[in-house]
C-alpha cells in the first residue's frame, strides 16, 4: 500500500454514435472500499480507499437485447464479486486482488454464457470487457476482447492492453503493419469475448502509477475512429475528465461515429503516487499470479484454457483458476449505473464471436503463417 493518499477524478459517458439505432455499451465506475457504484460527485473526486476502485468498459454484441444485456451483466457481475467477494478478503495484497479480478471476470463469462444457454432467443450474446483497477500505487487490468485502456504520462499516450483480435494477431506475428491492420476490413474480428463460451483466458496486466496519470478506458467506437496521439493532444486542452470524455466522444463522431462510443477518464494525482518519471517504463505488462494468490481453503482447479495461436506467448500457460460456483437461477437484467446519457441497444454487428467465428478466424490465420512460412 502507498505512504500516502491517492486521489482519482474520474467520469465516464456513453453515446450512441451516428449510425447505430441502439447502444450496446456499458461503463461503470465504483469505489469498492465505499461500495458506490455511480457518478454522484463523491465517486467523480475521491481518495482511493484500502479495497481500491474500479472501473470498467463493455461493449456487447449479438443484437439489440442480447448485446445490451450481455455488457450490463458483465459490469454488474464483475463489481457485485468485487464488491462482496473481495470487500470482505481477509487478506489484502496485490496478488490478492489482481486474483479477484481474474476471478470476477471469468464468473461474469460463466454467468453470461449460462443465461444464454437457458434463453435460446439470446443464443450469441457476448461483450468485451476492460477492467481496470487502482490498487495502491498500481494499476491492474483484466481484458477481454478489444475494448482498451490507455495511459497518459509525460505527454505521451500509451496503449496498456492488447486487443484480442485476429489483427492483432497478425500484426504479431509480423504479418502486419498496425496501420494496415486498422485499415482491414476484418478489423472488427475478434478471439474472445465474454460469455459465447464456456471459458475464457482472462489477459491480466498491471502498470505502475505516478503523480498526474491519465487513465483513458473506451470502446471501439472511441479508438476505430480516434488515435493515440490526438487522445494525448485532447488531454493537454481538456484536462478535465468529464470535458476530455465529451471531447473523445465529439471528435468521434465528427468522423461519422459509425459505432456506439464509451470512454471513462480517471486523473491521477495525491501523495500516494511518485513524482513522474516520464513514459520509459509504460506499455503492456503481462502479470502472472502466483499460485499462491488463491484463497487458502477455496477449491482450485488446473484446467486447460483456450489457445488462440500456434505458439504460445510467456506466461500464456494454463495456471490454477477457481472453478466457478454455477448459478442457482438466471440473473435478472442489472440496473445500469448512472451516466450522462443512457441510451438502449444497437442491431446486432458484424463482430459477434463464438467458437465457429474463432474457428474461422484460426483457420485464416494459420493459412496466413503458411503463406509466410513459403514466401
Amino acid at each position: 500500500m502507498t505512504s500516502g493518499p491517492v486521489r482519482v477524478s474520474v467520469f465516464g459517458k456513453t453515446d450512441l454514435g451516428l449510425a447505430r439505432e441502439h447502444n450496446e455499451d456499458a461503463f461503470l465506475v465504483a469505489d469498492l472500499s465505499a461500495r458506490n457504484a455511480s457518478l454522484q460527485p463523491e465517486i467523480r473526486d475521491h481518495v482511493v480507499g484500502p479495497k481500491g476502485s474500479l472501473f470498467l468498459v463493455a461493449d456487447g454484441m449479438g443484437g439489440a437485447a442480447a448485446g445490451e444485456l450481455a455488457s450490463q451483466m458483465a459490469a454488474d457481475l464483475i463489481y457485485t464479486h468485487l464488491s462482496t467477494v473481495w470487500a470482505t478478503d481477509d487478506e489484502s495484497s496485490d496478488e490478492r486482488f489482481a486474483y479477484r479480478m481474474r476471478e470476477a471476470v471469468e464468473l461474469a463469462n460463466h454467468r453470461i454464457h449460462e443465461y444464454a444457454r437457458e434463453h435460446p432467443e439470446l443464443r450469441g450474446m457476448g461483450t468485451t470487457a476492460t477492467v481496470a483497477g487502482v490498487y495502491g500505487a498500481a494499476l491492474w487490468l483484466a481484458q477481454i476482447g478489444d475494448s482498451r485502456a490507455y495511459l497518459a504520462r509525460g505527454g505521451e499516450v500509451i496503449q496498456l492492453t492488447k486487443d484480442q483480435s485476429l489483427m492483432q494477431r497478425l500484426v504479431d506475428a509480423g504479418e502486419m503493419t498496425e496501420e494496415e491492420a486498422e485499415q482491414s476490413e476484418r478489423r472488427n474480428i475478434i478471439l474472445q469475448a465474454l460469455g459465447p463460451d464456456p471459458r475464457v483466458k482472462v489477459d491480466l496486466t498491471h502498470q505502475a502509477l505516478e503523480r498526474g496519470d491519465t487513465l483513458i478506458i473506451c470502446s471501439d467506437g472511441l479508438s476505430g475512429q480516434v488515435r493515440r496521439e490526438e487522445i494525448g493532444e485532447l488531454i493537454t486542452e481538456y484536462p478535465e475528465p468529464a470535458e476530455l470524455c465529451t471531447a473523445l466522444i465529439n471528435l468521434a463522431n465528427s468522423r461519422g461515429g459509425p459505432d456506439n462510443i464509451t470512454v471513462v477518464v480517471a486523473r491521477l494525482e495525491g501523495e500516494g503516487l511518485p513524482e513522474s518519471g516520464g513514459a520509459g517504463d509504460v506499455g503492456y505488462q503481462r502479470y502472472r499470479l502466483p499460485e499462491t494468490a488463491a484463497p487458502t481453503g477455496e477449491r482450485v482447479v488446473v484446467r486447460k484454457t483456450l489457445e488462440l495461436a500456434s505458439p504460445s506467448a510467456p506466461g500464456d500457460e494454463a495456471g490454477l483458476e477457481p472453478e466457478p460456483t454455477p448459478p442457482q437461477t438466471a440473473p435478472a437484467p442489472p440496473a445500469a449505473p448512472a451516466d450522462e446519457a443512457p441510451a438502449p441497444s444497437e442491431p446486432a454487428r458484424a463482430r459477434g464471436p463464438g467458437s465457429m467465428l474463432v474457428a474461422i478466424a484460426l483457420i485464416l490465420l494459420a493459412m496466413l503463417l503458411v503463406y509466410a512460412a513459403t514466401r
